[in-house]
């Protein structure tokens, strides 16, 4: 932000140290300090904002000139004062620093005569404005001067005598204020340059100040519903402190630059200071050495491509391991280097398949028709996961749209906190193996918001969430994203997912729950809840949410009857509820938010692009063969297969699971382990269920953390331990089942679960 200079101490509450219009700031539209700082600034601004006249309809004309006006005058005035002082200064402030009595009006009621109120006006030694209130101390309106001779002006055509005249004295006040619906007002936290702006916009000399406005930039009619009247501000107390606040800041700034007389010279002398102060600020510095780092990284790597290299072409593996490595670190620290995870994602693609193509055995750096082959196929396989879950995702939203999930929602009727986690538990697991767990979470957390209003118990609610639909998504193709890969790359079937996978999901979920609803208090918090009263479904909602979820669940049927691959039963399923709904709201106005195109405008884009470029990026190292060495490598240190699934669904915890579990179908092949290997099955389950470890560790967790602010440290050391104790106990059940579906016994599976566990502890 632009360095503003400071305010001398003698101003009751004004700090002398200086200020800086940083990110944030109230005054973020300040610009830099000015080209010109004369004393007769703060007069000149005012007039460069005239424009033409405005009346009290606040309309949508004047909004505009008055932002436009507001906006001229920080672009053309220097701002000599810090963020809150000055031109920045709240209406707060400037009502506080008025010093007038009544908070700058006098009170008058609705039945108040005139005479009587314009006695108050001059009798009062700062009020020269009447706030008319009602009975109930409702306002009603405002009484000026402006008033009073529009009142005089129809005393003098309506009364033909004394007697007349007289009656018109005694009149209400409220027959002659201006009315609410014409009040002109500013919130408390507004500036004084919006103030000003409003006044020169609109003719008016008085704005009342509220606690808050029924519309923006100041011009309202007021009061909103629940605002209360702070007072009345008129355009001389505004100027008041203003040019009070530069004239401070300019004897401060002379004492700290002694022997510079120049206004413009001291500002740059200020300005320079100000910018070695921030210089020194650590988040400046991340800031700096992230762009610099960024720029140097960018202009070496595009260098080496370009000259062509030998050394790219001797050691291209590792050029493509090191671009995957540090845009993978890019990615899993998102919000320390603030790049957008779908961003890096697809420059890595892109690096990474250049690599490939014009230096991986290739001496003419120029792709060959076989890479060119590859990129085809490969990104016909991600093709359809990206297209599957568009349309899924799509299904979803226009279900929601309908209040479809009502049907869910009226079976809650609990009012016990540990009976409610249960039966928030099971619902989202059940829910996330027909939708994806990453939009049965948003949904669950919505509803949570109404159902537990302590935010401490909403947030552990929330972790539950989050663990019971990573579960329920491992034991169905289309419950979660990585069983969704498996099952499309047809690693997995239908069938043996639900039957085998089904009970490891219950028992991941059960241990799980069991030990964190331990931390639930029973209280009576829940009868607060606001949940409204269950209700019938519209006949409209019920057909919309049926037809979903008949969409969702024919997708595995329809593969498995015609033999195509699951996408287009997706698509299809998109289709028929696009033109379900198109048919009911067929010449319906305003029912535009219930289509599927309003539902497709909403999805995250950005994540399918990440999966886009993720998943492309794998298949580089799976084309070069480095996933088949990585296979090698863990067969040949690690005791099991059992073991390696379990390592991988703890790494699952730190680095997202797709591209885990994306690597995973690289390094072995489909003629080796074949469709529903015990070894698919249990990476489904591990990474499905590893990932609810960590808060980072899936996207239902990372959806949690934005809509329920959860940190890191707190669910580690609230729900990290419960996650874990299910996920352990998922792998024994698995493989206590799998040894009796196989007639191996109970105490080969049990000693199989114990090497395992200890083998990843």
């Amino acid at each position: 932000g632009a360095a503003i200079l400071a305010l001398s101490a003698t101003d009751d509450g004004v700090v002398s140290a200086f200020s800086s219009l940083g990110r944030g700031s109230t005054a973020a539209p300040h610009r830099a300090a000015a080209r010109h700082a004369m004393p007769n600034m703060a007069t000149s601004t005012v007039m460069s904002a005239r424009s033409s006249a405005f009346t009290n309809s606040a309309s949508t004309t004047a909004r505009q000139m008055t932002s436009t006006a507001t906006e001229e005058m920080f672009d053309t005035s220097s701002l000599l004062t810090p963020a809150g002082y000055g031109f920045s200064s709240s209406a707060e402030r400037i009502l506080k620093k008025a010093k007038r009595s009544n908070d700058g009006y006098y009170k008058a009621s609705a039945s108040d005569r005139v005479i009587d109120v314009m006695a108050g006006i001059a009798d009062s030694d700062s009020a020269d404005v009447a706030l008319v209130f009602d009975d109930d101390d409702a306002l009603l309106g405002i009484f000026t001067e402006t008033d009073y001779i529009k009142f005089s002006t129809t005393r003098a055509k309506g009364a033909s005598t004394e007697v007349e005249s007289a009656e018109f004295i005694v009149s209400p006040v409220s027959e002659y204020v201006t009315p609410t619906d014409k009040l002109l007002g500013i919130a408390s936290t507004d500036t004084a340059n919006l103030a000003i702006a409003t006044m020169q916009q609109t003719g008016v000399r008085h704005l009342v100040v509220v606690d808050k406005l029924s519309s923006s930039n100041g011009i309202s009619i007021i009061p909103t519903e629940g605002s209360n009247v702070r007072g009345v501000i008129s355009m001389q107390d505004v100027m008041s402190l203003v040019q009070q606040d530069e004239r401070l800041s300019l004897e401060s700034l002379a004492k700290k630059f002694p022997g510079i007389e120049n206004p413009v010279t001291l500002i740059q002398e200020e300005q320079k200071s100000q910018a070695n102060a921030l210089a020194k600020n650590p988040e400046i510095v991340k800031e700096d050495i992230i762009r610099v780092g960024t720029a140097v990284l960018s202009v070496a790597s595009i260098g080496l491509f370009l000259s062509q290299s030998s050394w790219l072409h001797e050691n291209s593996q590792l050029a493509m391991i090191a671009i995957f490595v540090i845009g993978y670190i890019c990615i899993i620290f998102e919000e320390v280097f603030e790049f957008n995870k779908a961003a890096v994602a697809l420059l890595m693609n892109t690096g990474m398949w250049v690599t490939y193509a014009d230096f991986y055995q290739n001496e003419s750096g120029i792709a060959s028709e076989g890479v060119l082959e590859q990129l085809k196929e490969q990104l016909s396989d991600v093709a359809e996961i990206c297209f599957f879950l568009l349309a899924a995702s799509a299904i979803v939203e226009v279900v929601d749209a309908h209040q479809g999930f009502k049907v869910v929602t009226n079976l809650i009727t609990t009012k016990s906190k540990k009976a409610l986690f249960w039966v928030i538990g099971f619902l989202t697991f059940f829910l996330s193996a027909i939708l994806n767990n990453l939009t049965v979470t948003i949904v669950m957390v919505s509803l949570l918001r109404k159902l537990v209003p302590n935010d401490d118990d909403r947030r552990l609610f929330g972790a539950m969430v989050v663990v019971a639909a990573n579960a329920g998504g491992v034991w169905t193709p289309i419950g979660d994203v990585t069983t969704t890969m498996l099952w499309i790359n047809n690693n997995l079937s239908t069938g043996p997912t639900v039957t085998e996978l089904f009970l490891p999901s219950v028992v991941c979920l059960v241990g799980s729950l069991a030990f964190l609803v331990n931390q639930v208090e029973e209280d009576s918090s829940l009868s607060e809840s606001t949940l409204p009263e269950p209700s019938t479904l519209a006949p409209r909602g019920q057909v919309v949410f049926w037809a979903g979820i008949a969409s969702l669940l024919a997708v595995p049927v329809f593969s498995e009857l015609t033999g195509l691959p699951p996408y287009i039963a997706m698509l299809t399923g998109l289709g028929a509820i696009w033109t379900l709904t198109d048919l009911i709201h067929f010449g319906e106005e305003g029912e535009e938010d219930l289509k599927v195109p309003a539902a497709l405008s909403k999805l995250d884009t950005s994540g399918i692009l990440f999966f886009l470029g993720i998943l492309m990026s794998i298949g580089v190292l799976d084309r070069s063969g480095l996933l088949k060495d990585l296979a090698v490598f863990l067969n040949n240190n690690l005791p099991s297969q059992d073991i390696i699934a379990t390592v991988i669904g703890i790494a699952s915890a730190l680095i997202d699971n797709v591209p885990l579990v994306a690597a995973t179908m690289g390094m072995y092949d489909l003629a080796d382990y074949g469709t529903d290997d015990k070894l698919w099955q249990l990476i489904a389950l591990c990474a499905g269920t590893g990932g609810s470890i960590l808060v980072i560790g899936s996207a239902s967790g990372v959806a949690l953390m934005g809509l329920e602010k959860v940190d890191f440290l707190w669910y580690a050391r609230k729900v990290s331990v419960g996650a874990a104790v299910g996920y352990f106990a998922g792998i024994a059940a698995y493989l206590a089942q799998n040894a009796l579906l196989h007639g191996e016994g109970l105490v080969l599976p049990a000693l199989a679960a114990v090497d395992t566990v200890a083998g990843a502890v």
